[in-house]
């Protein structure tokens, strides 16, 4: 069964969260890469590295606010708790044959 771009996006977010390694791997690109304000550019390696094993450090898992597909990228605006102050912010995913080829994520204050 093939997953709709969005769905692929709740699932690559479930991988994470769940720290599931080998769904995060079966959904990503080989070309991925992931940029936010303190990343650049980050290849599938060194997000799988860096980023993947950060779970963690949320108190819960993030909650989905919005999610929509616009012109070929997934919109998915969440909000999540860390040390007790909660935060919003937006990935803009690009979902390319079934797999996460490209993540942009847009930080947003304390609500």
């Amino acid at each position: 069964m093939t997953l709709s771009p969005r769905e692929t996006v709740l699932e690559f977010v479930r991988a994470y969260r769940e720290q599931d390694r080998n769904l995060a791997l079966s959904l990503l690109a080989d070309n991925f890469t992931f940029t936010s304000p303190q990343d650049d550019h980050l290849d599938k390696d060194t997000w799988l590295a860096r980023c993947f094993p950060t779970a963690d450090h949320f108190d819960a898992p993030a909650t989905t606010l919005q999610i929509v597909e616009a012109d070929g990228v997934v919109l998915h605006r969440y909000q999540y708790d860390v040390d007790g102050r909660t935060y919003r912010n937006v990935e803009a995913t690009r979902v390319q044959d079934g797999l996460v080829c490209q993540v942009e994520v847009y930080f947003g204050g304390a609500v």
